[in-house]
């Protein structure tokens, strides 16, 4: 459920004002809202600080069975600073190596101060390429030597007279300060280099807690000068604002009194920005991980819809996934995961416990298990048709939930009837998909349930004073019912991208198995072929369960729904947990 939020306005005189922001920080329930842009030298000064600090906890490295070095924190920053811009200095050194010796390695071996003691005695020593195709001929009274060929270029070089001309079709190369022995060992010693800058920054891995305490530091210095610089400031008193969850607005009342602010505790307009603080079951949090990696968040004025995301959800990754031994396979790498893990729930290892029985039960009822078809447990989940069917009709279903959800929510309005309108209008659209795809009889009295429908959409869609702004959604209304149409038979990709996983799986059984297994050398070949087979069908069911059973959450369900997912996440003002990284 989303929390109840409260607005919260507090005042205090501007001598008071550090220990009113640090008394709150302590808190840590009221999430603030910047009364004037927060901008001043200092928080530009902790914003660098910050960056700086994480920048070097980023690249040290993590091994817990390091030692701490004893040194203080910012000495430690201030070494793996140095390091990094060693690190720099020695890679870009490398590069500019590497390239020289990619420029002139055709040419081979030799010593350029030798080229250039030749040119203090009036011979000059220069580097050429042609086109393969030409024949480089040496001007007259110089001699011509050709180095190496390549399938683009000939190089070679030319000892004659200062004066002498260019070879015909030749492009002169620079003649470089070192040569490729002398390259190859400045190489060497810049590689070296790397090493030694690499365990260096090790010394310090255990320093990583200290580091992040001092990053976590940083960032509580910029959040309090930024709250700070945000209040509002007239002569002697300044004010802050923000919100709260209602049941913690009472502690915020107490800390006032005792700490002598005043205070304003309002119900929420409705055009504040309010955040959006969701607390759920136990069994429903899994679901955040979802939320989390798509970066979505409901309004705090649209609805939670995390129970029915994650049930709808966990069905259609099974679908999709299609293969009960691919989910015996998440099962184990997820308990697997989970072992590894830090103790804690993990919202994301959860998800994956659920989503991979779930696999395993729809894999078991369809009879597939890597790709091998065996007696299914439902015999009819085996026909193409009907799978379809149940496609559409879990489509009608979600849609369903949809609309009576609105009817719930807007029970004391007209506008309830144009919810009822498109419930009638979504179970047409199912028959008449079973009706165009599936070639089944369209029943008659849907005929009425769609004219019904319809009216009651046109009658009730826009309240009456809002018909001079909002006409524009009767003129739409026709194609938001084809909308609806589309919406019902885009749930056929449940079953399109579901049969796809199989038919990959298959295929590759065929190409591993098909010849049969005889010999050593063709059982080594047909494990590889599975195995590399296999991990990408894995990776092509993963990405399309992102793309299509997160869609039909977010755009299908939630469309019909009317929600907007504008939901700005609730950041109390607190101090940030030591160690966080």
């Amino acid at each position: 459920m989303i929390v109840p939020m409260k607005k919260v306005t507090v005042l205090c005189l501007a001598s008071a004002r550090d220990a009113a922001l640090e008394h709150l920080r302590a808190l840590g329930v009221l999430h603030l809202e910047p009364i004037r842009p927060p901008e001043s030298e200092a928080i530009e000064t902790a914003r660098k600080e910050l960056t700086y600090v994480r920048r070097a906890l980023e690249v040290l490295p993590s091994r817990a069975s390091a030692a701490p070095s004893g040194r203080p924190a910012d000495e430690v920053v201030k070494a793996i600073w140095n390091s990094i811009h060693e690190r720099q200095a020695i890679e870009e050194r490398l590069e500019t190596l590497r390239h020289e010796r990619l420029r002139i390695e055709p040419f081979g071996n030799f010593d350029p101060a030798a080229a250039r003691a030749l040119e203090a005695r009036g011979l000059r020593v220069r580097l050429y390429q042609c086109d393969p195709k030409t024949t480089p001929t040496a001007p007259e009274g110089s001699a011509l030597r050709v180095l190496s060929r390549a399938k683009d270029a000939v190089y070679f070089a030319v000892i004659g007279p200062a004066a002498a001309p260019a070879p015909a079709g030749a492009a002169e190369v620079r003649m470089p300060e070192i040569g490729l022995a002398e390259l190859d060992r400045r190489i060497a010693e810049g590689e070296a280099a790397l090493e030694k800058n690499r365990r260096a920054l090790e010394a310090f891995a255990g320093d990583r807690a200290a580091v992040a305490a001092r990053a976590a530091e940083a960032e509580d210095r910029l959040e309090f000068l930024t709250a700070a610089a945000g209040m509002g400031e007239a002569e002697r008193v300044v004010w802050l604002r923000g919100y709260c969850p209602a049941e913690d607005a009472a502690c915020i009342r107490e800390s006032a009194a005792a700490g002598g602010w005043g205070v304003l505790i309002e119900t929420p307009k409705e055009e504040d920005a309010v955040p959006t603080l969701i607390r759920n079951p136990r069994w429903v949090r899994p679901i955040q991980a979802i939320f989390k990696l798509v970066g979505i968040l409901p309004g705090y004025r649209e609805i939670d819809i995390s129970a029915v995301f994650l049930l709808f959800f966990s069905l259609f990754f099974a679908m999709l996934v299609g293969d009960a031994g691919y989910g015996f396979l998440f099962l184990g790498l997820t308990l697997w995961a989970r072992k590894k893990a830090k103790k804690g729930s993990n919202p994301a290892i959860a998800l994956m416990l659920i989503m991979s029985v779930c696999t395993i039960v729809w894999g078991a009822l369809s009879g597939t298990w890597f790709g091998l078809t065996w007696r299914p447990v439902v015999p009819a989940l085996a026909n193409n048709e009907t799978v379809m069917g149940l496609c559409f009709l879990i489509g009608a279903t979600q849609l369903s939930i949809a609309h009576v959800w609105n009817i719930v929510r807007q029970r004391r309005s007209p506008q309830a009837l144009a919810q009822v309108g498109w419930l009638a209008i979504t179970w047409v659209m199912y028959f008449a998909a079973n009706a165009m795809v599936l070639n089944r009889p369209f029943p008659r009295f849907m005929l009425w349930a769609l004219g019904g429908g319809a009216l009651l959409i046109v009658l009730f869609m826009t309240p009456v004073k809002q018909l001079k702004t909002e006409w524009f959604n009767h003129v739409m209304l026709p194609l938001n019912l084809v909308s609806s149409f589309v919406d019902i038979v885009s749930y056929i990709r449940l079953f399109a991208v579901g049969t796809a996983t199989v038919a990959v799986a298959q295929a590759f059984n065929n190409i591993a198995l098909g010849g049969g297994v005889g010999g050593l050398g063709r059982g080594i070949a047909a494990a590889l072929i599975l195995f590399i087979g296999h991990a990408l069908n894995v990776v092509l069911a993963g990405m399309g369960v992102i793309v299509h059973g997160v869609r039909l959450n977010t755009l299908e369900f939630s469309g019909h729904l009317g929600m907007q997912w504008t939901g700005v996440p609730y950041r109390p003002f607190a101090r940030t947990r030591a160690g966080k990284e």
